[in-house]
């Protein structure tokens, strides 16, 4: 019986072959955890070490990217208390400004076949580069500091199969509410979502980013697109190593076992809004024209690439951002800003009314700036809309692609950039 791509990769990592529902104690090949999830993992560290050390430094990450800069006196003792692990630890280290974890790790540490691991529910992002990338809760965060190894169920796969034709101003983002509507928050629990068809294969690596970014939102353990040549040059380029005769074996075999094949032909398909205040709760844009908007955000590891900054940019270009709404922009990483500084698209976003900071999460999780107030509405490229996400419980949260975020700055209304 042939292995699925999830499959293939414990099996790797465990040194033997292994199938959906047995039980591993697996290697990792990378953890990563943020400046909200460390603080907790470290003291489950220390627990389990009396202060030891950790089992390989250069596997691990630590990233202050949520409260960045510190907005607050406890953010900043905890940002304080994480540079002095790092250095004591030797660990890979990225400090304010550098960017969002998810960004910074598929542009530095992660290469095809990787088994990782992330104290952030957003890690099955990696998976666009044909890893095995999954969140992880703090303390089991703190065991693999201190083990290098964590338990894992190998889980079953869904196989999306995306075929036909995207529209105009229909993008990944589209692509992926589409699916989380139509198989609910939960349909994917402990699954592995494997991403296939000839819409993937001809999508770029940001777009595919965004799609496995969002396999959390219906329950997956991960997400995963198979490497091909559009991932090698994505790796190529960034001047990532890897080895291309085993990334190319990466694919799941004709005969494997899934839990179960979803197809979706786009062609035709309008644009996609997630309304307040579930994720799963996804229409057409044709449906919330009209809503009206106080705050726009473009950015976040889902969609905070400088294409996506391209695409608004590119609706941007000449207009203004409605009066009484803010339009806030974040790049998702220091590399993606400095792209789109110098290609002019800063310019025009500027010129265009948008607010422009430096690379951080900003107001995905509510966290630090950008919070909406009480009746506000927040239209958003980011990944989840549950109550009091950005701000005040008494506001509301849509969820959309950069190319609806854009025009919808301009009118003032959610509007659908089709006609823009």
């Amino acid at each position: 019986m042939g292995k699925t791509i999830a499959e293939k990769i414990f099996s790797k990592a465990c040194g033997k072959d292994v199938k959906a529902g047995e039980f591993v104690f697996a290697p990792i090949d990378m953890a990563m955890a943020n400046d909200i999830t460390a603080p907790l993992a470290i003291k489950a560290f220390n627990e389990i070490t009396d202060g030891g050390k950790v089992f390989d430094p250069k596997k691990i990450a630590i990233v202050l990217d949520h409260q960045s800069p510190a907005d607050s006196v406890q953010a900043a003792e905890n940002h304080k208390m994480l540079r002095k692990f790092a250095e004591e630890q030797k660990i890979i280290f990225y400090d304010v400004g550098e960017g969002i974890a998810h960004q910074l790790m598929v542009e530095k540490h992660i290469k095809p076949g990787m088994l990782v691991v992330g104290a952030d529910s957003h890690t099955c992002m990696y998976g666009a580069l044909g890893c095995f990338a999954t969140g992880i809760g703090s303390t089991d965060m703190g065991a693999v500091f201190a083990l290098g190894k964590l338990w894992f169920k190998v889980p079953e796969t869904i196989r999306f199969v995306i075929n036909g034709k995207l529209g105009k101003h229909v993008y990944g983002k589209d692509i992926i509410l589409k699916l989380i509507g139509m198989i609910g928050a939960d349909g994917a629990n402990y699954k592995a979502c494997e991403f296939a068809g000839e819409v993937i294969r001809n999508m770029s690596m940001s777009q595919r980013f965004t799609i496995c970014n969002m396999a959390i939102e219906m329950g997956g353990k991960a997400g995963i697109v198979e490497p091909d040549e559009i991932t090698f040059k994505y790796l190529t380029e960034i001047g990532v190593e890897f080895d291309k005769e085993e990334a190319e074996n990466l694919r799941s075999d004709e005969d494997a076992q899934y839990s179960r094949i979803v197809e979706l032909d786009v062609t035709d398909m309008p644009p996609q809004v997630a309304k307040p205040h579930r994720v799963d709760n996804v229409v057409s844009v044709e449906e919330v024209e009209g809503t009206k908007v106080d705050q726009v955000f473009i950015g976040s590891c889902t969609n905070g690439r400088y294409e996506d900054i391209k695409i608004a940019a590119e609706i941007l270009k000449g207009e203004k951002v409605a009066k009484g709404v803010r339009l806030i922009v974040i790049p998702a990483s220091r590399s993606e800003y400095l792209k789109a500084l110098k290609d002019g698209l800063i310019d025009v976003l500027v010129e265009a009314g948008a607010i422009v900071e430096h690379p951080c999460c900003g107001p995905c999780m509510g966290g630090s700036f950008g919070l909406i107030a009480s009746g506000e509405v927040s239209l958003s490229t980011s990944n989840r809309n549950f109550i009091g996400r950005q701000g005040s419980p008494e506001g509301k949260i849509y969820l959309c692609s950069p190319a609806t975020a854009a025009a919808s700055a301009i009118y003032g209304v959610i509007t659908d950039p089709r006609k823009v």
